[in-house]
């Protein structure tokens, strides 16, 4: 026969609710999908400015730039693409965009050439100077 006090009965409530937090689904941030081959085609036919950034969700990096892209591709929606390509997903896309890090970011002007590469983390002011150097109001 076990014995139980109090104590080790609300210790085991509190173990068991510990376990249901961590197991719970965390709401995750604002994040991009990843782009197919064809949504990164047609963003670089679309006559506006581009942004793509290339990496992983499980890079902490890319994991900080997600919620910044993803309001960045709905603030600018109209004037500019901002698009994302999960290299974990889509390991095609090392070879085709010549990634050697990631994150990687790649910017294309108006008509769809590449201007400019970053490697790294980029913070919002910036992807936004990017933007703006790319014509981007």
């Amino acid at each position: 026969m076990t014995h139980t006090t109090p104590f080790s009965r609300l210790a085991r409530i509190g173990l068991m609710s510990a376990c249901l937090l961590l197991a719970a689904p965390v709401a995750s941030a604002a994040e991009l999908p990843s782009a197919s081959p064809e949504t990164v085609e047609q963003a670089l036919n679309s006559g506006r400015p581009t942004i793509l950034d290339l990496g992983a969700r499980s890079c902490i990096p890319c994991k900080r730039m997600a919620p910044i892209l993803a309001e960045l591709a709905e603030t600018y929606r109209e004037r500019a693409q901002v698009l994302f390509i999960d290299l974990h997903e889509d390991e095609q896309a090392i070879k085709t965009w010549r990634i050697q890090m990631y994150p990687t970011q790649i910017f294309f002007d108006a008509q769809g050439r590449e201007v400019k590469r970053h490697i790294g983390f980029m913070d919002e002011a910036a992807l936004v100077a990017e933007l703006a150097a790319l014509g981007v109001e």
